[in-house]
C-alpha cells in the first residue's frame, strides 16, 4: 500500500543545511500498521510531511496504493489533496466556526468530483458512528472535550474511505489516562475498518502496543525496524536499545566464544557469563552486556553466580517496584515484587539470565 524509497530532505537553517532525512526506505503492506519511532528531532514527523505531500523532498520516491506520487528524479510531486490519505495531526485542527458535523463533512464538500447531500450526510454519520461521536453532529467544536475533539479529527480524516491513514502524534495532547484509553480506541478503529496506517509518536508504550511493525529513527536514519517484540527483545545497536525501554548496560570481556555462545568476564570480576552471541567476537574484545530491569531477579542473600550491588533506592509504582543499584560506578536498574522489604544501603544480589542478554562489541 505504500513504498518509500531513498527519501532525503534537507533544511537550510541560520547555522548551515540540516540534513533531516539520510534516505529512508519501508514499505507498508496492505491494512498494516507502521510506527515511526524516535526522539524530537530524528526524521519521523518530516517522513510523514513527506508522504502526505505537506513537504517536497530532495530525493526519493513514494507509491501509495499503486500510484507514484512523488518521484524526484522524474518531477512527480503530486500535491496532498491528490494523495488517498486521511491525516489526524497533533493539534487536532478542529474549526471553530463549524459544528461538528461540518468539520467532518468539510473534505467530502470540497473534493471533485462533488458528492450529493445526500450522500456527504451519509458518509458524515458513519464516520462519526465510527468514533462515537454521531450524537454531538450538531455540537460547536469549541464545547468537546480534547478527546472528543480527537474523535472528530479520526472521523474526519477517514470519512473519504482514503487508501492509507497518517497519524502524527494523535495522541500527545491528551492527558495519560485519556491517551490510554484513546489508544485502545484507536486500536478498535483501525482493526474495524482495515485502513492502512502510518503513524508517528515518540511514546514507546504506544509504539509496541498497536503496532504490527516498528521502525526506529535516530538522526534521520531508520536504524532498526521489525515487529515489536523483535525491536524490543532483540535491538540491533545500542541506540535502540538505550531508546526503547530501559536498559543496563555491564561492561565485559570475551574469554572464549564457540557455536554462538561467548563467554563473558564482567568488569571487576563481579561474574562470568555465558551469553548467546548472533555477532562473532574473538576473545579479548570488549563488550557491552544489556539486559531489561525486568529480566534481572533481585536477592537480599547471596546465592550462585550472583552479583553483589548496593541498594540506593527503592520506587514503588503500584503492582511493582524499581531498585535502583550500584555496581562499582555503574547504575543498574531492577523490577521486583513490591512486597520486597529492602532499603536503600542494603546489599544486594542480582543474577541475570543470560539468554535475556544482548551483546554489543564496546564503543
Amino acid at each position: 500500500m505504500l513504498t518509500v524509497r531513498g527519501l532525503t530532505k534537507t533544511y537550510a537553517t541560520a547555522d548551515g543545511d540540516f540534513q533531516a532525512l539520510k534516505g529512508i526506505d519501508f514499505d507498508v503492506p496492505q491494512g498494516g500498521f507502521y510506527t515511526l519511532l524516535g526522539e524530537s528531532g530524528c526524521g519521523k514527523s518530516t517522513t510523514l510531511r513527506c508522504v502526505a505531500g505537506l513537504e517536497e523532498p530532495d530525493g526519493g520516491s513514494i507509491v501509495i496504493a499503486g500510484q507514484v506520487v512523488t518521484d524526484i528524479e522524474r518531477g512527480t510531486q503530486l500535491p496532498a489533496f491528490e494523495r488517498d490519505i486521511g491525516l489526524v495531526f497533533q493539534s487536532y485542527a478542529i474549526w471553530p466556526h463549524m459544528d461538528v458535523f461540518g468539520n467532518v463533512a468539510y473534505p467530502l464538500r470540497v473534493q471533485r468530483p462533488r458528492l450529493a447531500a445526500g450522500d456527504i450526510k451519509a458518509r458524515v454519520m458513519d464516520a462519526l458512528r465510527l468514533v462515537g461521536m454521531e450524537s454531538f453532529a450538531g455540537r460547536q467544536a469549541t464545547k468537546l472535550s480534547g478527546g472528543q475533539q480527537q474523535r472528530v479529527a479520526f472521523a474526519r480524516a477517514l470519512v473519504r474511505r482514503p487508501k492509507l491513514l497518517l497519524l502524527d502524534e494523535p495522541l500527545s495532547n491528551l492527558d495519560a489516562k485519556l491517551r490510554e484509553q484513546m489508544r485502545f480506541e484507536l486500536q478498535e478503529l483501525i482493526s474495524r475498518t482495515g485502513v492502512t496506517t502510518l503513524y508517528v509518536t515518540h511514546d514507546q508504550s504506544e509504539a509496541l502496543a498497536m503496532s504490527d511493525r516498528v521502525a526506529v529513527m535516530s538522526a534521520g536514519r531508520i536504524v532498526q525496524s521489525g515487529a515489536p517484540r523483535e525491536v524490543y527483545g532483540r535491538p540491533t545497536n545500542r541506540t535502540v536499545a538505550d531508546f526503547l525501554g530501559s536498559a543496563n548496560f555491564l561492561r565485559g570481556r570475551v574469554v572464549e566464544a564457540h557455536d554462538g555462545v561467548a563467554t563473558v568476564a564482567l568488569a571487576g570480576g563481579a561474574s562470568t557469563l555465558h551469553v548467546p552471541s548472533r555477532a562473532a567476537l574473538a576473545a579479548g574484545t570488549t563488550v557491552d552486556v544489556i539486559f531489561r530491569p525486568e529480566d534481572v531477579t533481585t536477592r537480599l542473600d547471596p546465592s550462585d553466580g550472583a552479583i553483589e550491588c548496593v541498594l540506593e533506592r527503592v520506587v514503588f509504582q503500584g503492582g511493582s517496584s524499581e531498585c535502583q543499584l550500584r555496581l562499582g560506578s555503574t547504575a543498574l536498574r531492577s523490577v521486583v515484587h513490591p512486597s520486597l522489604a529492602a532499603r536503600p544501603g542494603d546489599r544486594a544480589w542480582i543474577v541475570l539470565q543470560p539468554e535475556r542478554c544482548i551483546l554489543f562489541a564496546a564503543d
